[in-house]
């Protein structure tokens, strides 16, 4: 869908200032109670790494990540992180951390290939997270029973930022509603995947759709995702495919979805297997970190990202993400957000 550069007849709700202070809110309160939430600790993560070793996450597979070499190591080649996926399964690993607990940590990456608009920008900033699962703890209801501690923790901080911001109303529902990618092409056989996801935020307002990566019924899968990271394969108990999905939620201000996280429960042995044949891919298996992960030495985990910036949008009503970050936009949008008063950083 093509977006105005900003909202017609919008109006941010505080000024640049308030803004900063608010940011500072969102940002403490969620991370406290992520962390609380989900036994997780703060660690100390990468902004690049070696280029070859299989751990830089390559998203949909034709993201190009940022490259450059380091004089001091023979001119070895190093990627800027496009999201710490598989890090973190590694770092699990040689941390040795138990089932029930895991980490979190402050990923900023760069995104060139990115389409600029009002919810994307080239740099991206979340809470890369992950958590330790027994191996017979990987299953759909575990899934779905983390989605939900994340959603109350998406709750008690919009009330935390309405309390101090009585400008802002709140306006998330009680409960986030679970939809498989396949019931929502059979509701909508003739709409897009992304006019599908339009169409249920709008409806439910919050809801987890699974199954992101398979092929439905159409033959086609509602999205794109690398083999080696997520499992969006594995059979569950409801007849469908996937141990991922996405938190998505309705916007008010911008009259659309919001991705706030994407995420899922990791691939075990045999479905990295099996989704590298599927995408044709098995030459990533002797990659380290697919090595590594192939000889058992990686934990089962489930993890995923929330954006920060995105979630600092929607909670203080703002209509463009570059509100929230410092960023660069097409000159388009600089004239739109100037001559409508609304300031970028």
């Amino acid at each position: 869908m093509q977006q105005r550069p900003i909202t017609e007849g919008y109006k941010p709700l505080l000024d640049l200032k308030r803004t900063e202070l608010a940011i500072k809110l969102v940002k403490d309160s969620f991370e406290r109670g992520l962390s609380s939430e989900l036994r997780l600790s703060r660690v100390t993560s990468p902004l690049f790494v070696p280029r070859g070793s299989g751990i830089n996450d390559d998203l949909t597979g034709v993201e190009n990540p940022v490259r450059f070499t380091v004089g001091a190591l023979d001119h070895a080649e190093m990627e800027v992180v496009q999201s710490l996926a598989k890090w973190k399964r590694l770092a699990l690993a040689d941390y040795g951390y138990p089932p029930g607990f895991g980490i979190y940590t402050d990923m900023n990456a760069l995104r060139p290939d990115d389409v600029l608009d009002p919810v994307h920008s080239v740099y991206v900033d979340q809470w890369d997270w992950e958590l330790v699962l027994e191996p017979q703890l990987r299953s759909l209801s575990i899934l779905r029973q983390v989605v939900r501690k994340i959603y109350e923790v998406i709750k008690r901080t919009e009330f935390v930022v309405c309390e101090h911001f009585p400008a802002i109303e709140p306006a998330l529902p009680d409960e986030i509603t679970f939809i498989h990618t396949e019931e929502s092409l059979a509701r909508y056989p003739h709409l897009s995947p992304e006019e599908r996801e339009h169409e249920l935020a709008r409806e439910h307002r919050a809801i987890f759709l699974t199954g992101i990566g398979a092929q439905l019924s159409d033959g086609k899968p509602h999205g794109i995702r690398a083999p080696d990271y997520d499992d969006w394969s594995t059979e569950t108990p409801d007849g469908f495919r996937g141990l991922n999905g996405d938190i998505i939620i309705w916007n008010p201000v911008i009259q659309r979805p919001l991705e706030l996280s994407s995420m899922g429960i990791r691939v075990s042995k045999e479905a990295l297997l099996r989704q590298l044949e599927l995408c044709e891919a098995e030459h990533r298996a002797e990659l380290y970190w697919h090595r590594r992960l192939l000889a058992g030495e990686y934990p089962e985990t489930v993890g995923g990202g929330i954006g920060q910036s995105r979630l600092c949008m929607y909670f203080l009503r703002k209509a463009h993400i570059g509100e929230v970050q410092a960023g660069v936009w097409p000159r388009e949008t600089l004239e739109a957000c100037r001559a409508q008063g609304v300031p970028l950083m």
